[in-house]
Order: structure tokens, then C-alpha cells, then sequence
């Protein structure tokens, strides 16, 4: 599983990245886990607020950080 963090380096940005990696290992996900950082990037996935979720290339959340049961949820379906 491919997961990438879209953000610039915002609280919000860098709460996801966190919340993310913790889901990953609480769940006992095998996953790599990237932070995009680069706003051409991030325009790229056509998303309007960061902090975005690309789980293996699909963006399924932006503008948001979710509690660790709708992220985990996310990461397993």
C-alpha cells in the first residue's frame, strides 16, 4: 500500500502525517508512508485545502485530520 500526505508543513499537515503513521502501525499495515511537500504536487491531485490522504494513488480525504478510527477504517478498506 502506497500512502502519500499532502501538505505544505502546516500544524494540520504535519498532525496527519503522525495520525497516519501511528494508524499504520496500531492496524499492522504494511504501507509506505510519504509526505508531499511540493504545492505543484499537491495541485496535482486537485485538492482545494490540505491536509489531503492519497491512499495508492485515490485521494480519500482533504482539509481535515480524522480521528484514528475513521483513518484506520480508511487504511483497511
Amino acid at each position: 500500500m502506497n500512502i502519500k500526505v499532502l501538505g505544505t508543513g502546516c500544524a494540520k499537515c504535519n498532525a496527519l502525517e503522525k495520525a497516519v503513521r501511528e494508524a499504520v502501525q496500531t492496524a499492522g499495515i504494511q504501507a509506505e508512508v510519504e509526505k508531499v511537500e511540493d504545492i505543484m504536487d499537491i495541485l496535482g491531485y486537485g485538492i482545494s485545502r490540505t491536509p489531503g490522504l492519497v491512499i495508492n494513488d485515490r485521494v480519500v480525504l482533504s482539509g481535515r485530520v480524522p480521528d484514528q478510527k475513521e483513518l484506520i477504517k480508511l487504511l483497511t478498506q
